[in-house]
């Protein structure tokens, strides 16, 4: 089993940055993919942001060119730096783990086996 705690939310004015952080333990050895979902209130599950196990990054289009997922060498710490926040991007943010290939599809679906906790992130205008 994979255990997943998320840290870094908070309340920001749009433009702000947040850095969010995730640490994984257990059973890690297995990752496919590490992500970043998001859900709003009333609002669907979404991907956020995504990367493999070669280290291959994807994005929601809704974030790409202001959201950066990265992870540290030992894969236990993922982390996802957020600029230029838009209210729009006001939601409870998950990391999330998988050990199967996920699609595209399933990523911006946020179909991941693994969540943590979540993180809630909000932007004022």
């Amino acid at each position: 089993q994979v255990q997943l705690v998320e840290s870094g939310g908070g309340s920001v004015q749009a433009g702000g940055s947040l850095r969010l952080s995730c640490v994984a333990s257990g059973d890690i050895g297995r990752m496919q993919y590490m992500a970043w979902l998001r859900q709003a209130p009333g609002k669907e599950r979404e991907g956020v942001a995504v990367i493999g196990n070669t280290g291959a990054t994807n994005y929601a289009d809704s974030v790409k060119g202001r959201f950066t997922i990265s992870q540290d060498n030992t894969k236990k710490i993922l982390s996802l730096q957020m600029n230029s926040l838009k209210p729009a991007d006001t939601a409870m943010y998950y990391c999330a783990f998988d050990s199967r290939s996920r699609s595209l599809r399933q990523f911006l679906e946020g179909d991941f086996a693994t969540w943590g906790q979540g993180t809630q992130v909000t932007v004022s205008s």
